[in-house]
């Protein structure tokens, strides 16, 4: 990073292929350099996502993609399409295999059918070196488990992270980072707040998982990437340190994880 350069926000989770942005998409995603955020992760979920953020990616210099299939979703996926997933993998901006894990909150696949094809996605993060977005509902013991029997090497975040600052420290001790996004602005939001001051700063991502959870006080609106902010200054007064210093760590933590120079 040149001393002269302003650090800018790296936002680590969005969802602009969402239908909430379709009036505005654009012309929000033109704006986001001159506010402040230099480099969005814009993560997959659906099988229709995985051609729609390859495609903003390539649309947007500062958009780059994470492919992969959500665990709620993945009952769309056989062979075939596995194969077409892997090959969106590989294109140009595609710096992630994700967002994939465990959701038994929803429990709209079953547990066996999620873990098949949670597994066989961190097989191929392995196989083409990227690192893995991790979503984990409800689902705490068995991700942590599979993680350490599949996940064992790679690299990446657990993102929107739910669970205790132990298992926190467990994510990191094993390399991962942690993404903290507008629920650690939430009055009632005790054990996230408590995950953030235990782990390091240099293991923490900034995200939005936009056009969901919006920080405080905007919570119940559509979330977006300019909100950031609120969730760094959250982090900071927890951390005990400066706006800037959040900004500046968060990003250096983004650009190395994801490569993107």
């Amino acid at each position: 990073m040149k001393p002269d350069r302003k650090p800018m926000i790296f936002e680590s989770h969005a969802h602009y292929d969402s239908q909430q942005f379709n009036e505005d998409r654009d012309e929000l995603l033109m704006s986001m350099p001159e506010k402040g955020i230099g480099t969005i992760i814009n993560s997959g979920a659906d099988w229709d996502s995985v051609t729609e953020v390859v495609e903003l990616a390539q649309k947007y210099p500062h958009v780059y993609a994470a492919v992969g299939m959500h665990p709620d979703e993945v009952g769309d996926l056989n062979e075939e399409r596995f194969q077409f997933l892997k090959s969106q993998c590989q294109k140009e901006k595609v710096v992630a295999v994700g967002e994939i894990g465990l959701d038994y909150y929803w429990d709209n696949e079953s547990h066996d059918v999620q873990k098949k094809w949670f597994t066989r996605q961190l097989e191929l993060a392995r196989e083409l070196d990227l690192p893995v977005i991790i979503h984990s509902r409800d689902a705490a013991a068995d991700t942590l488990e599979m993680m350490k029997e599949y996940g064992k090497g790679l690299r990446g975040v657990i993102h929107c992270f739910s669970y205790s600052k132990e298992m926190a420290l467990e994510y990191v001790k094993m390399g991962f980072h942690i993404g903290v996004g507008g629920v650690v602005t939430f009055k009632n939001s005790k054990k996230l707040k408590e995950v953030v001051e235990a782990i390091p700063l240099e293991r923490i991502l900034l995200e939005t998982d936009c056009p969901y959870l919006a920080p405080t006080p905007f919570r119940g609106k559509r979330n977006s990437s300019l909100y950031i902010p609120y969730i760094a200054e959250e982090i900071a007064n927890l951390k005990g340190v400066t706006y800037e210093e959040v900004v500046a760590q968060t990003e250096q933590n983004g650009k190395m994880l994801f490569n993107i120079q």
